[in-house]
């Protein structure tokens, strides 16, 4: 399949996710509201979601795919034999380590909760409750991820884009449960134990899920006894350096955590809620753009094809500003916006969804950095160098640490988005150099062209819509109907300015689609 078709299949399954996403996030905020039990809530669940995309999403997958692919060209019965030999490993390591975790509950939250939190015994111990039932998602989605790689690097890419949908299922399930118990601290409290259960149950449906799609697909992974082979040997050396490499956005959300201690109840919740935003196009573009190239690349290295390489990535970044900048712009100046019309009511305060709406902008200050470094890591990783990466991320997270000292003192978890923004652009900006000068990376002068029109093409969107943000002040404060008209007339007049920019500007045209829609072999 073409580039177009394969981020087009991960990104459209992905969007119904993120649907189901927003929803969740929508009963969320009026049925938790932020603060107290949200805020114990969201503590909780980000910490199995975080080592999820950090280690699972991230650095497996990107020290696995190369490998798998690799042991393809040998035979499916050497890729077969890889697999199980990982899978052999693994398992145990989770099992160990989900225990760990589990017992040691109480100390872990503690070194991430903010000081109403701590002082409040109730409300944390429920977060440790939470914690240690949500735990379990960890080991079944990290053994999903191995299973969605496989599937992936047998371009069988729409069961893994689909499994997300389960866990918002279930979290809605959850929530729809709760909203319809009398309100008050005791109902908010059960439907946080309700939350924390749909957390593992989906991870066990969406385990499921991807193994019954392996199965049809005639793969399976045969049974080893655990034993550190070669290969084994050879795929943790690379695990490590990927937790870096492909992680600098979820080490940085850790990085979050370790700030929010110090600041007011209810940051957790607005960074979590902001963050979703944010997601959104960084799920569909991002995280589909990744996912689709790493299998290409790989193959194409392997094949000593460096021209077809590069031909690959320079289309990824072409596609991936073509789509992203005009939402960092638009989410920029109409975040708060949205914010205040899907997710403002009931225990979701006016205060609650203006502090939301400015750190969504602040956020999407570095959505296009965090697509990029979903664009140029595999290059790297397909190469197996998973080390530069570290290098790279580990500079951009000491200026955000750096930058998290000037500005959350100052700006509060609106300074915290900011400083995250910054570190994702010195990390691209070195990836990009290093990439270059190591002959892997080039972009051809049409392709500079087109991002130097899109970046025009956005401007104005950007221009036409702060316009109109004055102009629909009065009906963002009316009834429900008038809202949601304002943010109709958002997207229209964002839909048509860009759409209008990139025709006039010749963004778009009839040779740029085919070349998108070029099959990868």
């Amino acid at each position: 399949m073409s580039l177009l078709k394969n981020v087009g299949t991960i990104g459209s399954l992905t969007l119904v996710s993120r649907v189901f996403g927003f929803a969740r996030d929508i009963m969320l905020a009026r049925v938790l509201g932020a603060g107290g039990v949200a805020d114990a809530w969201q503590l909780a669940f980000q910490l199995p979601n975080l080592f999820r995309r950090l280690f699972a999403e991230g650095a497996f997958a990107s020290a696995f795919v190369p490998l798998f692919n690799r042991h393809m060209t040998e035979g499916e019965n050497q890729a077969k034999q890889f697999a199980g030999e990982v899978l052999a490993v693994l398992l145990p390591i989770l099992v160990l380590f989900g225990a760990l975790m589990m017992l040691s509950m109480p100390w872990v939250l503690w070194a991430f909760a903010n000081a109403d939190l701590r002082g409040n015994a109730a409300t944390y111990d429920l977060a440790v409750t939470m914690g240690r039932i949500a735990f379990p998602y960890l080991m079944f989605m990290s053994l999903a991820t191995l299973v969605a790689a496989i599937l992936n690097s047998l371009s069988r890419f729409a069961a893994a884009a689909a499994a997300p949908i389960l866990l918002n299922i279930c979290l809605l399930t959850a929530l729809v449960w709760g909203a319809m118990q009398p309100g008050g601290e005791a109902t908010r409290a059960a439907t946080g134990i309700g939350l924390a259960i749909a957390v593992s149950v989906s991870g066990a449906l969406q385990l499921a899920w991807l193994y019954w799609f392996m199965r049809r697909a005639g793969f399976r992974i045969p049974r080893l006894t655990p034993q550190i082979t070669a290969r084994v040997k050879e795929m943790g050396a690379l695990i490590v350096p990927a937790v870096f490499g492909a992680g600098v956005y979820q080490i940085s959300r850790f990085i979050d955590l370790a700030f929010i201690r110090g600041l007011p109840d209810g940051s957790l919740t607005y960074m979590a809620m902001a963050d979703r935003w944010n997601q959104l196009p960084l799920g569909i573009i991002g995280i589909a753009l990744g996912t689709a190239i790493l299998p290409a690349l790989s193959r194409y290295i392997s094949r000593a094809e460096d021209e077809e390489a590069v031909r690959l990535q320079a289309n990824a970044i072409e596609l991936a500003m073509l789509l992203t900048l005009p939402c960092a712009v638009a989410l920029f100046i109409t975040g708060g916006a949205f914010v205040k019309v899907f997710m403002q009511g009931q225990a979701f305060t006016p205060e609650d969804a203006r502090v939301t709406g400015m750190v969504v902008s602040a956020l999407v200050v570095g959505l296009p950095a965090y697509v990029l470094v979903k664009v140029l890591t595999p290059n790297f990783f397909a190469r197996a160098d998973t080390k530069t990466p570290v290098y790279t991320a580990a500079a951009s997270l000491a200026v955000t640490v750096v930058m998290n000292f000037l500005l959350v003192p100052r700006f509060g978890v609106v300074g915290l988005a900011l400083a995250g923004a910054i570190g994702a652009w010195i990390n691209i900006v070195l990836l990009g150099t290093i990439l270059a000068r190591r002959g892997f990376f080039r972009l051809p002068a049409r392709v500079v062209g087109r991002l130097v029109r899109i970046a025009v093409a956005s401007a104005a969107m950007g221009g036409a819509l702060l316009a109109l943000m004055q102009a629909i002040a009065p009906l963002l404060e009316g009834s429900l109907a008038e809202r949601l008209m304002a943010i109709a007339a958002i997207g229209g007049v964002g839909l048509v300015t860009y759409g209008a920019g990139a025709v006039i500007l010749g963004i778009l045209d009839k040779a740029t689609v085919q070349r998108l829609m070029r099959r990868q072999t």
